[in-house]
């Protein structure tokens, strides 16, 4: 089974304010807000949900795919993921355009404020996963991008009859109602944080109950408290990882899907992927940049058992 990665490819433009988002917001003036922030630190990166998930699949030793679209900007960018294992033969350059580009500031709690400049990322419905012959065999993710884009990949896994896992997370809010159920309906997977579960629900009219029904496997991030798995009518709950220190939340849900997606490829129980996906979390949580931490199997195995029990299944991985 390969791994398919669809979703936006950008780069990165992360930024840190050295105060608190929440001392400058007046509440009763929510109507006409008008705020700058004067950042401290900028530095640019290599991003975009597709290629964050992609790398960690890299680092834990699978040969995912990259598929979508990035701009004439792309070429140190996709000989850089080459390097590294993931396959790009599925990114169509826009001669025309530049690559996406995410401009997110982070304050001292680590809350954040960010904006996205879609670039090429808006002729990403150009690329078919027909066209390029993905197969039964593999298994696609289906994560933000150009909703059109979205759309086609949902339709085309249906006809085709992919496996796919639906990632829609920042694009619940731009999304059609009907379509995110169309979506949801048929997904193997389902990731979202809570609080775009929350939302998913309101747009789509299904219930917690109508989704875990209609899903076999719906994951559900909740930040510090670890994450939530639904599945075989069983739920089961995933405590994070320790890590060593803070520095940039950006990706990290990225990450998670990443290391949890690799412990399912290789048949390992739910626990075991939860905890995958906790690890390959934290270890993103404390670098700056969603592609920026660095492990071989070997080391993320030696961690993962300093915090929990494998029962020697993850000598696969080592």
């Amino acid at each position: 089974m390969t791994i398919i990665c669809t979703g936006s490819i950008a780069y990165d433009y992360l930024m840190t304010f050295p105060g608190r988002f929440q001392d400058h917001i007046l509440p009763e003036h929510l109507s006409s807000i008008s705020l700058s922030f004067l950042v401290d630190s900028m530095v640019k990166q290599r991003g975009g949900v597709g290629p964050n998930i992609a790398y960690t699949l890299a680092l834990l030793g699978l040969h995912p795919r990259v598929i979508g679209t990035a701009g004439q900007d792309f070429g140190d960018y996709r000989a850089w993921l080459e390097k590294r294992g993931v396959d790009t033969s599925g990114v169509k350059i826009i001669e025309d355009k530049f690559t996406a580009s995410f401009f997110a500031t982070t304050d001292v709690t680590n809350s954040q404020i960010a904006s996205f400049y879609p670039g090429a990322m808006a002729d990403a419905a150009q690329v078919s996963l027909r066209d390029a012959q993905v197969s039964a065999n593999d298994l696609v993710m289906i994560s933000p991008t150009d909703p059109a884009a979205m759309n086609l990949y949902v339709a085309e896994c249906k006809a085709l009859g992919i496996p796919y896992v639906y990632d829609p997370s920042q694009q619940v809010v731009r999304m059609e109602g009907k379509d995110l159920r169309t979506g949801v309906e048929g997904a193997k997977f389902l990731f979202v944080n809570e609080y775009e579960f929350e939302l998913l629900q309101k747009h789509t009219q299904l219930s917690k109950e109508d989704i875990i029904r209609l899903v076999p496997h719906v994951v559900v991030t909740l930040g510090a408290d670890g994450a939530v798995i639904y599945t075989d009518q069983k739920e089961y709950r995933i405590p994070v990882a320790p890590v060593e220190k803070i520095q940039d939340p950006t990706g990290v849900g990225d990450a998670f899907r990443g290391g949890f997606l690799t412990g399912f490829s290789k048949g390992f129980d739910w626990d075991i992927c939860g905890k995958m996906g906790s690890l390959a979390a934290a270890y993103c949580l404390e670098q700056k940049g969603t592609q920026n931490h660095q492990y071989t199997p070997a080391e993320f195995v030696a961690r993962f058992r300093r915090h929990f029990d494998d029962h020697g299944v993850l000598d696969q991985l080592s």
